[in-house]
């Protein structure tokens, strides 16, 4: 079974794009990681996401740039810390973005 991490239903938070297993809106997630909240800290206050889920929300994000823009720094990398190398390691390639899911400056490798 292929896991859909963000979900989109217009009977469910009134449509706002969410994570899949929680109530913590791709919009939410990103106001978390402007206000300073790392991987750990998201994941230990929300521990029904999984590190997959919140790097597709961040994805998501970059993909409808128009309706997140206030999320995301003038050199178009997303404000706030993104995922170490290390904790990106786990992920597929196609996650691991420089300045959207990793660090800004961290390699894709």
């Amino acid at each position: 079974m292929t896991i859909k991490w963000v979900q989109q239903d217009p009977l469910v938070l009134n449509g706002e794009p969410f994570c899949y297993g929680s109530r913590l809106t791709v919009r939410q997630l990103l106001e978390l990681r402007t206000s300073g909240y790392n991987l750990t800290r998201i994941l230990n206050d929300h521990p029904e996401l999984r590190v997959l889920g919140i790097a597709a929300a961040y994805v998501y994000a970059a993909s409808d740039r128009e309706r997140y823009a206030e999320f995301f720094e003038a050199d178009g990398s997303l404000a706030g810390p993104g995922y170490s190398e290390a904790e990106a390691a786990g992920l597929p390639a196609q996650y691991r973005i420089p300045g959207v899911v990793l660090k800004s400056g961290a390699s894709a490798a």
